[in-house]
């Protein structure tokens, strides 16, 4: 099965992240690759540890790309969104894993960060064969969208932020 949480609002690593505690508590191994929020500190990163053995974080990402401060050459960006694909690939094939999400993957293919046609070969060599593939980010491609079995769009309609109001630690991240 491939899941795709995508849209313009809050919640769709959020999303991933409860249908990662579900399987936890059904025993199921749940792995985690973050590739765009790799130096950032977030609330996942201590629930992982709480969630060992059975939910792995891994953060492949160097951060926002050309936001928020970001001083990285864009290749450093590449590479890292590559390798984070790469170790994927290798991850989905060990078998180890229920569920693998990709975090943030459509926006590293929106960036340019990673071909859409990777991911897509991924997928299609992975469709209906265990581990559940989770997509998650904005601007998820239309080829994501239409191999997915399931598809949640996130919408934004009101938010904090737009008052000036900063995200809060333990609820956006």
């Amino acid at each position: 099965m491939i899941y795709v949480f995508t849209g313009n609002g809050k919640g769709k690593t959020t999303a991933a992240l409860g249908q990662a505690i579900r399987a936890v508590g059904e025993g199921k191994r749940v792995l985690m690759i973050q590739f765009i929020k790799g130096p950032w500190k977030s609330g996942e990163d201590e629930s992982a540890k709480l969630l060992a053995p059975n939910f792995k974080l891994l953060k492949t990402g160097k951060g926002f790309v050309g936001i928020m401060g970001d001083t990285l050459p864009r290749e450093e960006h590449v590479k890292a969104a590559e390798e984070g694909l790469a170790l994927a690939k290798k991850e989905i094939e060990s078998g180890a894993w229920d569920i693998v999400i990709l975090d943030e993957i459509n926006n590293a293919v929106d960036l340019g960060l990673i071909l859409k046609e990777k991911v897509l070969a991924l997928l299609q060599a992975t469709h209906y064969k265990l581990p559940t593939i989770i997509l998650t980010g904005r601007n998820a491609p239309q080829d994501f969208i239409d191999i997915a079995d399931l598809v949640t769009e996130m919408r934004d309609i009101k938010h904090p932020y737009e008052k000036g109001i900063k995200g809060k630690r333990g609820l956006e991240y």
